[in-house]
């Protein structure tokens, strides 16, 4: 552990000294960043494809469930998506030195809140090697040194895109220490790395609620976090049913083991008969299994009785809760009890009932007439995002630029004194 120690104080003192340089290079630098990284990770996508087919038919070869396989997988598809990903950062306002708000007291003393970087960024995060290059430039274009922390599971793609981030830096003539990939999967590394707060201003943690809760638990500096993305969609007395069965098709199958996918359905008694049996038809076709209410396993006898763990579950595999409601108070109280403060849906004609969703949900987003999967920095416009936070404090929701800042006051006087 000391010797982790030591090694990490290392790693942070060059990353706080990168985080100072960001913090004075401007938008144009920056942005040529951006688009350096993406025409080197367009240049070396056959050996990025090379090196994540490696990874998965290990995972494979492990057991790993399909879900999280997914979730490891690079198509060209995905990377032609990452690529454009970078360029939709740098078309994005620079947030850096943006004045938030000001005034000028009676005295003539100006006062601005302007915004600036959080300085290092820890990010620790399972599978998904795109999110590698997601954190990198949304940390880069904030002005934020990032010290990556990938799954073993990602190593060999990890370790490719790095070298394609890196070269970016030095084409630029930016800090190699500005993108720090952490690729030792010893837990003792994890643990000095969560005890450096003095080198290390933020942490967020970005994998399973299992890893999530011990990242909180051991971290010495403040943690972003994202527990559990228990989603659910209402389906009121008031829906188009077509438009419902289209929500929760999308929600549930286009991509499981996501965070933002639908995880537990609510249905109104009023419609319950009519749209059951065919929705969940549907989706025991593309092998989705059904946990249900007692309501819902009369109408739907494939369905299996589910338990209160059932109702609570992030499954992220193509298995959904589901439960007969006689109300909107009901299902209301049903969000408030199991509910993680991730993605919260609704599908009603009824603009009241709609407004009343609204208003009395408490998520980091909340939906009307519309998918759960759609709760995702990129498609709010954010470029990308470093994760959803299902924290109040000190972001919620899609983290993007904005959220990986903060703020200073900067007072202007001309022999201002107290009285």
């Amino acid at each position: 552990m000391q010797h982790w120690s030591s090694v990490v104080a290392e790693w942070g003192q060059a990353a706080r000294a990168a985080a100072r340089c960001l913090a004075l290079a401007d938008t144009d630098q920056k942005n040529a960043w951006l688009t350096r990284a993406k025409e080197r990770l367009d240049a070396g996508a056959e050996r990025l494809l090379s090196a994540n087919a490696a990874d998965v038919a290990d995972a494979q070869t492990a057991g790993l469930a399909p879900a999280l396989i997914d979730r490891l997988r690079l198509t060209p598809a995905r990377l032609a998506a990452l690529s454009q990903g970078l360029l939709e950062i740098r078309a994005l306002p620079d947030p850096i030195g943006q004045v938030i708000e000001g005034s000028r007291r009676p005295g003539g003393l100006e006062i601005r809140k302007v915004r600036v970087p959080v300085g290092v960024l820890l990010f620790i995060y399972e599978s998904r090697p795109g999110v590698t290059v997601d954190a990198a430039a949304l940390a880069m274009k904030s002005g934020n040194a990032i010290l990556l922390r990938g799954g073993k599971e990602a190593r060999r793609s990890n370790a490719e895109l790095q070298t394609h981030l890196a070269a970016a830096l030095a084409d630029v003539g930016l800090p190699a220490a500005a993108i720090q990939q952490v690729t030792d999967p010893d837990r003792q590394l994890l643990t000095a790395l969560l005890h450096a707060g003095d080198w290390i201003d933020l942490c967020i943690p970005r994998g399973g609620e299992g890893l999530i809760r011990a990242v909180a638990a051991e971290a010495a500096m403040p943690v972003l976090k994202h527990y559990r993305g228990n989603c659910h969609l209402y389906v009121d007395a008031a829906a188009d049913l077509e438009m419902a069965r289209r929500l929760l098709y999308n929600g549930k199958c286009q991509r499981p083991g996501t965070c933002n996918a639908t995880e537990s359905l609510l249905v109104h008694a009023a419609v319950a008969e009519r749209f059951l049996p065919v929705a969940l038809a549907e989706l025991q076709t593309h092998g989705v299994e059904i946990r249900g209410c007692p309501t819902t396993c009369r109408l739907f006898p494939p369905a299996r009785p589910a338990q209160d763990a059932d109702f609570a579950a992030e499954f992220l595999d193509l298995i959904l809760s589901v439960r007969v409601v006689p109300d909107l108070e009901a299902a209301l109280d049903h969000v408030a009890r199991f509910g993680s403060g991730h993605t919260e849906a609704i599908v009603t004609d009824h603009g009241p009932t709609a407004a009343r969703f609204l208003r009395e949900v408490d998520a980091a987003a909340v939906l009307v007439n519309a998918s759960t999967r759609l709760h995702d920095g990129s498609v709010f416009g954010l470029g990308a995002e470093i994760g959803i936070s299902t924290d109040k404090f000190h972001a919620r929701g899609p983290c993007g630029l904005v959220e990986l800042t903060t703020y200073k006051y900067h007072v202007l006087g001309s022999g201002h004194v107290r009285h």
